[in-house]
């Protein structure tokens, strides 16, 4: 054996030696210092995001950016700046802030993800015990039952002390063990989970405790050491960042799968919210994939050669010339405008008690509002006029029911302003939302996506019709559901038994032609669709406010929302933000937008984190199509680091 993998650790002042080049002297290191020679990677046991448990041997002394890269590399999953590292939290961290439980304790924190990172830049360098009991605020260091498998000896040779060798079960393996079945492991997960992993999954009950379940991502710029994790503690790998990048079913199996068991969990929990006609469609994708997991699947084709080059050179065409839009879209000698009849409702704003009918309008991002079409030709001014560029567009739906609504938040001088909108069918919707959508995010209708979000459109409300069931692929004798595993809870209490069984079934008709691949994407990409989904949440005290409130952080925009029912009241765009710092003395954070700055202090978590989440999305929306793109390490902790 060689000490390649050795350094030294300083507990005291919990930082690695590695500049090697540096004396002792230098460190700053006293003739009474206590150092370890230990060895930097060490095993540590990572949840998958199908709850699976893998033992790896991971770099504890390299930034955990680094480190969630070469964890990533090993089990192929390709946009690791997409995923981190979290703590595992139990059910009592959702029931107080951090800052709360910090106060109650009555002591300093040790060094963890929440509170190091200031203690870390502090004069004295110390940032208390190591003792993982010392703080009121750990993140349940689950080392009981966390030997490895693969490693089941500490470095002289015997148990480590206190500790116990584990059952061996289905979801813990190690990564030897999987070895050349690595790919096809990862890419379809087990189709059961036994219970105690299964009760282990959070459910909160209220926008306050979704918002409490940030607190445990790790600081992206510190090592794993740093952060109060030891060899053997478990750590949870989680897609953070709601902006997936090229998924690719040719590449991405494992990506996929693993995004898809996220979201079906996210879903289980209660973390995102949806309605029970999407719950049932959910579970008959579920359905399908688990029929489709245990047959044979179609190759993928691997070769690029000839397609790959056309339609490259397509989508350089469409952004060349355009997009040549149908329907009421007009011809693009003059700007395209989308134009019907739609009902429409301002809620508490007019007296108004039911929707009325008018002419609508969609034009360079605008939405104008006639009393007739007449009116419109003739060049009448509009009844109302609003821009669409920054607003939140929010779907309404219920097929069952037959409402096919558009719920339009307008940012005002006030906050956000409430419109409601009506369509008469399906086809109208689709062409509506999709309009919507793209001029929210500053494009027109001109746009070459326009027609592929209108088909996505479809797709996800045809998948929510209940089917005439003639020949089933499955009978519901044959059908074993564990309610659980399928329904949210919420619904779950309604739903029981046969009734679930029938339900999904229906549902199941419309989806019984998918390929495995294919059913997982339509699933992520219903998720995708549904109005919670990519919206972390965090609660906050804005400046010269008492009353906290919770701050919504997604790929494209902050918000300012309402803790109790999670309205919006306020939105910011990235694209209009000038600077985000914190003051680390006080640990407020300011956000410099051109309409003005913000300020706040976040209770739930540490404002290093809130700064990570913005940081990160700045940093993902730079990636581009280049074939040869590699990730810029130094970029990603330039804007998410927060000290330069």
């Amino acid at each position: 054996m060689d000490w390649s993998d050795h350094a030294l650790w300083w507990p005291n002042r919990n930082s690695w030696l590695t500049r090697t080049r540096s004396t002792l002297d230098q460190y700053g290191v006293q003739a009474d210092a206590k150092l370890q020679f230990t060895r930097m990677h060490k095993t540590a046991r990572i949840q998958l995001p199908d709850l699976r448990y893998v033992d790896m041997r991971v770099d504890f002394s390299i930034k955990t950016f680094n480190a969630v890269i070469q964890i990533c590399k090993e089990l192929n999953i390709r946009h690791p700046e997409e995923l981190s590292l979290s703590k595992p939290l139990e059910p009592y961290h959702l029931k107080h802030n951090m800052k709360e439980m910090q106060y109650n304790g009555g002591q300093t924190p040790s060094a963890d993800t929440n509170s190091f990172a200031v203690n870390s830049h502090s004069p004295s360098g110390s940032t208390g015990s190591l003792d993982m009991s010392s703080s009121p605020f750990i993140c349940a260091p689950l080392k009981h039952h966390s030997t490895p498998i693969s490693s089941p000896v500490s470095q002289n040779g015997t148990w480590k002390k206190g500790y116990s060798k584990p059952e061996m079960n289905g979801n813990v393996t190690s990564l030897e063990m999987l070895n050349g079945s690595l790919d096809t492991s990862l890419a379809n997960s087990p189709l059961s989970l036994n219970q105690e992993v299964r009760n282990k999954v959070l459910k909160p009950k209220s926008l306050v405790e979704k918002a409490r379940m940030n607190v445990a991502w790790l600081d992206s710029s510190l090592s794993i050491m740093e952060q109060g994790v030891r060899e053997y503690d478990l750590l949870k790998l989680r897609f953070k960042f709601y902006s997936f990048y090229d998924l690719n079913p040719r590449l991405d199996s494992v990506r996929i799968n693993q995004i898809y068991e996220q979201a079906k969990w996210s879903l289980l929990s209660g973390e995102i919210d949806c309605t029970e006609e999407e719950a049932l469609m959910f579970a008959a994708l579920q359905v399908q994939i688990n029929l489709k997991a245990s047959v044979p699947q179609p190759l993928i084709e691997t070769s690029g050669g000839d397609d790959d080059i056309d339609a490259a050179l397509s989508d350089l065409q469409i952004t060349l010339e355009g997009f040549q839009p149908q329907g009421n879209v007009s011809n693009l000698i003059h700007a395209p405008e989308l134009s019907d009849y739609l009902r429409f409702l301002k809620p508490k704003k007019f007296t108004l008690k039911a929707f009325k009918r008018y002419w609508f309008t969609c034009r360079d991002l605008h939405l104008r509002m006639y009393k007739t079409a007449e009116d419109a030709e003739v060049g009448a001014l509009p009844v109302h006029s609003v821009s669409l560029k920054g607003c939140e567009v929010t779907p309404d739906v219920n097929i069952s029911q037959n409402k096919f609504g558009i719920k339009l938040e307008v940012p005002s001088s006030d906050g956000m302003t409430e419109m409601c909108i009506k369509c008469d069918s399906e086809e109208q919707y689709a062409k509506w939302m999709a309009a919507c959508r793209l001029a929210a995010k500053g494009r027109p209708l001109s746009d070459h996506s326009y027609e592929s979000e209108v088909k996505s459109i479809k797709a996800f409300l045809e998948m929510q019709h209940p089917s005439i069931i003639q020949s089933p692929v499955i009978s519901p004798s044959s059908l074993d559901i564990t309610v659980e595993d399928y329904i949210p809870h919420k619904f779950s209490r309604k739903l029981k038994g046969k009734m679930v069984q029938q339900r999904i079934l229906e549902a199941h008709a419309n989806l019984k032609e998918l390929t495995l691949m294919e059913a997982k994407m339509n699933y992520i990409k219903a998720w995708q669709s549904l109005p919670e989904f990519g919206i972390s949440l965090f609660v906050v005290k804005f400046m010269g406010h008492k009353k906290e409130e919770l701050l919504g952080i997604a790929y494209n925009r902050l918000m300012r929302m309402d803790i109790g029912t999670g309205d919006h009241i306020k939105t910011w765009r990235y694209n209009t933000m000038k600077a985000w710092n914190i003051n680390w003395e006080v640990k407020h954070m300011m956000v410099q937008f051109e309409e003005g700055n913000i300020i706040f202090a976040c209770q739930s978590a540490d404002c290093k984190v809130i700064h990570e989440f913005i940081g990160g999305y700045i940093f993902l929306s730079m990636r581009s199509k280049e074939v040869n793109q590699t990730l810029n390490e130094e970029l990603f902790h330039k804007l998410t680091g927060g000290w330069s």
